[in-house]
């Protein structure tokens, strides 16, 4: 149960990282406001954090390998439209302050899960 409950919440958290980029490029209409801001980091690691427990330790490393993925994703899509946005491309609606929350966030949480080394570290 707590395996299911914490791949829900990772879901919903990288749900999060995904209306932060599509909301202000107008492809989702809403608001990107300061709840999803706190609940894209929160449940995304707390989701991760949940599921990992609950992981056998294999599943655990296949767990942060795909959620890095995910998230340099969202970081690399971030990346692109601040770069054609800069370039009078392709005009968000609105501030591209969230493009940059989940460029940052994104990196340093998808680096540090594509770092994961399955089994590497321990003597057999």
């Amino acid at each position: 149960m707590m395996f299911i409950a914490g791949i829900v919440l990772l879901a919903l958290g990288l749900g999060c990282g995904a209306l932060l980029l599509l909301i202000p490029m107008g492809v989702v209409v809403g608001n990107a406001g300061l709840a999803l801001w706190l609940l894209f980091p929160l449940f995304a690691v707390g989701g991760y954090f949940l599921a990992a427990s609950a992981a056998e330790d294999r599943n655990a490393a296949a767990l942060s390998r795909g959620t890095g993925a995910v998230l340099m994703i969202l970081a690399l899509a971030a990346a692109v439209i601040l770069v054609l946005h800069a370039a009078a491309i392709l005009q968000p609606q609105g501030s591209t302050l969230s493009l940059w929350y989940v460029l940052v966030l994104g990196i340093v949480l998808g680096a540090t899960g594509l770092a994961t080394r399955p089994d590497r570290a321990r003597p057999r």
